[in-house]
């Protein structure tokens, strides 16, 4: 005959099991549901990429797909890589750097391209666009502000 103190330990420790066993199931449900909506979502993000990839390249800018997601591009200045490599707006704002007489501010370009240079908003996009043109050798940041264009 077995110890009864053995079998209520067995008991026990069963019931103990069971309450587990119920909370991993519930733990392991709630998981594969969050895992199916990251997959939908992953998927509609990939669609939504592609679309958007899709209606830049009609637009005539140069787009590439960086972890699933639309980047335009704009590449250094290096031997070798033309202007026409740059998306058209880019290539719009240097030839009106380089039509200018000189060093030129924000403002001008914007007035040039014909932004309304009236509302600061306006002009920060394209100051952030001159920036970048200038981070990547296209164009020469001066100290007040202004930009050349680099011979």
């Amino acid at each position: 005959m077995m110890d009864p103190e053995v079998l209520d330990r067995i008991t026990a420790r069963r019931a103990e099991l069971d309450g587990l066993e119920e909370q991993l199931t519930k733990q392991l449900a709630e998981v594969r549901a969050e895992r199916d909506e990251l997959a939908a979502a992953e998927r509609v993000l990939q669609r939504l990429s592609e679309q958007i990839v899709d209606e830049q390249a009609k637009a005539g800018s140069s787009v590439v797909q960086v972890a699933g997601r639309a980047v335009r591009l704009v590449p250094d200045r290096e031997p070798g890589v033309a202007e026409s490599a740059l998306p058209a707006e880019y290539q719009r704002i240097l030839t009106a750097v380089r039509q200018a007489a000189g060093p030129v501010a924000v403002r001008q370009i914007g007035e040039v391209l014909g932004l309304d240079t009236g509302v600061r908003g306006k002009l920060e996009p394209l100051r952030g666009k001159l920036t970048k043109l200038a981070d990547r050798g296209w164009l020469h940041k001066r100290p007040d502000g202004r930009f050349t264009a680099r011979r």
